[in-house]
């Protein structure tokens, strides 16, 4: 082994210590330009924290198990869906719905009427509380119903409205004349 002395030991040293920074500092400048080049980022939209609370409306009961469906809209059309079932406090919350969108909320029990409505989502944290009613008796055409009995039925473009009652003038009045038809004159008789 050939012997070295201290001093050239120590520039050894200090050339490669000098050779790694050199090189670290290439490595990490072709990073940031590499960086530079793709794509930049966009932060996502702001979202909204939501709470749905469901209810049975006649005694004001937590409805456990219920499906909460959101349906996010664009227009007239959903551009899909999402599913969560309510806890045992009636309870169930969602935050990745964005602020500004409209959604489409659904909300379907057993046993109890379907609920729908269109929420706008205009701030970062609602609530909304829905009551579930149970199903109400078909309607029959068969049975009175009292609340169309008094009503008067309305004028159509395609008939006129039905005439009023006759009131109490028009009951004194002299009765009409005979609807007998007149006898046929010589001139109106077939040949």
């Amino acid at each position: 082994m050939i012997p070295m002395s201290r001093p050239s030991v120590y520039r050894i040293c200090a050339l490669v210590a000098g050779l790694g920074l050199i090189l670290t500092s290439f490595s990490t400048s072709a990073q940031e330009q590499s960086s530079r080049r793709g794509r930049k980022y966009k932060s996502p939209p702001p979202t909204a924290r939501i709470e749905v609370t469901v209810l049975r409306d006649s005694t004001e009961k937590p409805l456990e198990n219920a499906s909460v469906i959101f349906h996010t809209m664009e227009g007239a059309d959903s551009k899909g869906n999402m599913e969560l079932k309510t806890n045992e406090d009636g309870k169930t919350v969602i935050d990745v719905l964005t602020i500004g969108d409209t959604v489409r909320l659904q909300v379907i029990a057993k046993g109890f009427q379907t609920y729908g409505e269109d929420y706008k989502i205009e701030k970062s944290a609602m609530s909304i509380e829905i009551r579930m009613k149970r199903p109400g008796e078909q309607y029959s055409i068969y049975k009175k119903h009292p609340e169309t009995a008094s009503t008067a039925p309305e004028s159509t473009p395609d008939k006129p409205a039905s005439a009023p009652p006759a009131s109490d003038a028009s009951k004194d009045a002299p009765p009409p004349a005979s609807s007998e038809k007149p006898a046929p004159t010589p001139d109106s008789q077939p040949k």
